[in-house]
């Protein structure tokens, strides 16, 4: 699953997240979120030749995804191997740091 443009309609549970098996990045955000929409040109780049899911939810409050993985700041990304957070970015700037953490769930 390559780079997803738009948010989930509606977002997977927590234990369908922890059952992913293979690379996976779980994007928190909003499509209004300044922040979030700096992050999306690194985040194409960075998966669009890599064979890991892209696992892009809208987040706020109450959102149970979201408080599950104490995410405070959007984006938020998680970087996940067989359903295990492996780690994370909050507000990437640089295409350095995007591609450094994919490196890391793919190794």
């Amino acid at each position: 699953m390559p780079y997803a443009a738009t948010h989930l309609a509606e977002p997977p549970t927590r234990e369908a997240v922890d059952a992913l098996s293979g690379t996976a990045v779980l994007e928190f955000g909003t499509p209004w979120c300044p922040h979030c929409v700096r992050a999306q040109p690194l985040l194409e780049h960075a998966l669009k030749s890599e064979p890991t899911a892209h696992i892009k939810v809208e987040d706020g409050p109450g959102q149970r995804l979201g408080r599950s993985y104490k995410v405070k700041l959007w984006p938020t990304l998680i970087f996940l191997k067989d359903g295990q957070e492996l780690t994370r970015l909050v507000r990437p700037t640089t295409q350095a740091e995007v591609d450094e953490a994919l490196r890391a769930v793919q190794a």
